[in-house]
């Protein structure tokens, strides 16, 4: 095994290049510097990340007992191969360990693992297809969002990338097509395919069915597409993600899980815009979020509604080692009822209103030590709502219900990378 120097170059020296994940991990976004990566022998290279994060939240938890003193109970640590047998194909497998207080306890998973077919590559034109566990094309950052070097901020606007969705929406087993095309008027990427997401844990069967039940959670083949278009120079990047994602509830015991048999269907639609100028970027994403529960035999428990989510975000690139980002997000379960108040009233305050929105400040600042290590600084002010937050953080609340609307998050995060 010996030591390289690996680098990527993109046509512009500020706009951040479309590329398959992996090669992202020598990347800072937007510029292009070498990274020490291992190669152990020609076309196979490693390479790997440590990121550790402290929270400090006033009022609810946030990653473990961040209320009383801060928590450093954010870890994430990943190591990934690629090896590239021949020109047109590549085959690239991570695994990751990530403790996010007590919704991620740190236990190595096999992040992802695929097989990349290029059949058709030329100066304008490529044309291919991955197999295995494959990571989902979701909007702008979420191909890369374990990488906190790729990250715009600690955390990621979640009203779009949601860290309780997160399971459900970072990969699953499936088979991924693609194409691009490049000419003078821009460039255009396509990904779909048909995927089986990963249902399997808590947090999945708490994001779809709110709540922890005695049955199971089965995945049935979902879809998932995003088209992105760039300018030659990529100063402008415009895509749109649509997903098409079902669900079955089985019940373990049909005399003890009250809830029964039932389906779920989450259909999110995201549309998603970046100007990337000489020294600074603007993002904005739009979402629409269909959900529809049939079949439940609990009174209520079937429904369909629509939720909405955006952000928009700033960032200022003062030199380059500092950078400033700010951004204000909103997430809201239900468009009919963006307060909360007609849930609240309906179920008689069983379900207090902040838990259907949330709403947030963010400014950040990132100072770049080294090409290899990264230190970040950020600060939240959400002035309504606790969407985002996980219950398992909160257990002297476990149904959220006494958690405060308005609440702060000062989050510090240092992160290596090979």
């Amino acid at each position: 095994m010996r030591a390289s120097l690996s680098c990527r170059f993109s046509r512009s020296a500020r706009a951040p290049q479309y590329l398959p994940w992996w090669p992202a991990l020598v990347l800072w976004p937007g510029l292009c510097h070498p990274a020490l990566a291992f190669e152990v022998f020609e076309g196979f290279q490693v390479h790997g990340f440590l990121s550790q994060g402290y929270f400090l939240t006033t009022n609810n938890n946030l990653f473990g007992s961040s209320e009383r003193g801060g928590s450093l109970d954010f870890t994430e640590i990943g190591i990934n191969a690629s090896w590239a047998p021949r020109p047109n194909l590549q085959l690239a497998v991570q695994f990751l360990s990530r403790r996010a207080g007590e919704a991620a306890e740190g236990e190595p998973e096999f992040d992802f693992g695929l097989l990349d077919y290029t059949a058709v590559a030329t100066e304008d034109r490529r044309i291919g297809v991955r197999f295995g566990r494959v990571r989902f094309p979701f909007g702008l950052y979420n191909d890369t969002r374990d990488v906190a070097f790729t990250r715009p901020s600690i955390l990621l606007p979640q009203s779009i990338y949601n860290e309780r969705t997160r399971e459900l929406a970072i990969s699953g087993d499936g088979i991924m097509l693609y194409g691009e095309e490049r000419s003078t008027w821009g460039n255009l990427a396509l990904e779909l395919g048909p995927v089986l997401a990963r249902v399997d844990n808590e947090n999945s069967e708490l994001a779809l069915l709110f709540g922890d039940f005695p049955g199971d959670l089965e995945n049935r083949w979902s879809f998932i597409g995003r088209l992105m278009y760039s300018t030659p120079r990529e100063a402008l990047r415009l895509a749109v993600t649509g997903v098409r994602l079902e669900t079955d509830y089985n019940p373990r015991l049909a005399f003890s899980d009250d809830l029964g048999p039932g389906k779920d269907l989450f259909e999110p639609v995201i549309f998603s815009a970046q100007y990337n100028a000489e020294s600074w970027s603007l993002t904005g994403e739009y979402a629409r979020r269909p959900i529809k529960h049939e079949g439940f035999l609990v009174p209520g428990f079937d429904f369909d509604i629509v939720g909405e989510s955006y952000y928009i975000q700033g960032i200022y690139r003062i030199d380059p080692h500092w950078e400033m980002v700010v951004r204000y997000d909103v997430l809201y379960s239900d468009v009919d009822d963006r307060d909360g108040t007609k849930t609240e009233a309906n179920s008689q305050g069983v379900t207090p209103s902040h838990l259907l929105f949330a709403k947030d400040w963010t400014v950040g600042v990132r100072y770049n030590i080294t090409p290899s290590l990264m230190a970040r600084a950020e600060y939240h002010n959400v002035y309504g709502g606790t969407l985002f937050l996980f219950p398992q953080d909160n257990p002297d609340h476990p149904d959220l219900s006494a958690l405060d609307k308005k609440w702060d998050i000062f989050a510090l995060l240092f992160s290596y990378r090979f």
